[in-house]
């Protein structure tokens, strides 16, 4: 009888192992403090650097992952509403339409 109760236990564990195996856990947000990389498309990159609008002037740095302010006026991509971009300090920024948040500097 303990055979068949070790036999039993074994059989338990191991699809116990197997169905751990195949679970995947998905998240809709990053972690706090995360900057999540979005990779800017070349024909963005060549709109934005093709443009002519006023620099804004920004006391502050521009970074990856900061929301620009209300004040900074931002223009959003001819063909692509996912992007939008701006110049601020003589730097252009792509940024995220929605949220403000800078995508990529451009040097």
């Amino acid at each position: 009888m303990s055979h068949t109760l070790m036999a039993a236990s074994a059989a338990l564990l191991i699809s116990t192992a197997a169905f751990a195996q195949s679970t995947v856990i998905v998240t809709d947000q990053p972690a706090p403090g995360a900057v999540v990389v979005r990779e800017v498309p070349s024909s963005v990159r060549t709109y934005v650097m093709r443009q002519e609008v006023p620099s804004v002037n920004y006391n502050g740095d521009v970074l990856v992952g900061r929301v620009l302010p209300q004040e900074v006026e931002t223009h959003v991509i001819d063909g692509d509403g996912g992007y939008a971009y701006t110049i601020v300090n003589q730097r252009r920024v792509v940024v995220d339409p929605e949220t403000r948040e800078v995508i990529e500097v451009l040097d």
